[in-house]
């Protein structure tokens, strides 16, 4: 399992360049039927529009792109190149164009879709998607104390916690950071707490655009 980078929700924004209006738009899609359905749903909306370009790149490897009426290469690969070039995965944007009169030209159209695309992914915002250790730990009432101060030192986040003849607690955390949580857990109960794994899964961390998973 390794991290990546995907959408923290849909997002939207736009601007005007020449009288042409350009709304961008992005989406979280983890399937290439799910990219479609919201590429439709775009559509459907602007349905107005003269061009709606669109991009989607996926996990599995799958990417697509279209020009949706604009000359070749000036539209829909300018937006799944700012997909590419941000790393973020398991996405689909797309940008809608009013026109406005006035040609763009080449150069003009490729930088004109080119920034729609990229305030589309700001304004959905980017998660770096890291896997985490899914772990349990058991202990007393009189330990739990110690335990809800050093979980959250040592970067662990607690996902549940019950209470019954003793305290059971589950919580998650980046696997290199493990072995420095269990010292001091080992220090503060006399080595009477020990964390196990109970699995693995995927947790997000907020990134600015511009950065890349640590």
């Amino acid at each position: 399992m390794t991290e990546y980078l995907t959408l923290k929700g849909k997002g939207t924004n736009e601007f005007t360049e020449k009288k042409s209006r350009f709304i961008g738009r992005a989406a979280p899609a983890h399937t290439q039927e799910e990219a479609l359905a919201f590429l439709a749903q775009v559509k459907k909306t602007h349905w107005d529009a003269k061009h709606n370009v669109s991009a989607y790149v996926l996990r599995s490897g799958e990417q697509h792109c279209s020009d949706d009426g604009e000359p070749q290469g000036t539209a829909g690969v300018p937006v799944l190149n700012v997909l590419l070039k941000s790393g973020v995965t398991d996405a689909v944007v797309t940008v809608t164009r009013y026109f406005g009169g006035i040609l763009l030209g080449t150069g003009g159209l490729v930088r004109a879709y080119s920034h729609g695309a990229s305030i589309a992914l700001a304004a959905a915002g980017i998660f770096c998607m890291k896997p985490c250790l899914l772990l349990r730990a058991f202990c007393t009432y009189s330990q739990y104390g110690k335990l809800a101060s050093l979980l959250p030192e040592h970067a662990a986040v607690v996902d549940n916690a019950v209470f019954a003849e003793q305290v059971t607690l589950d919580f998650h955390m980046e696997a290199e950071k493990l072995p420095d949580l269990e010292a001091a857990l080992a220090d503060a109960t006399a080595g009477t707490v020990h964390p196990e794994q109970i699995g693995m899964k995927f947790f997000p961390t907020e990134v600015n655009l511009h950065e890349k998973c640590e």
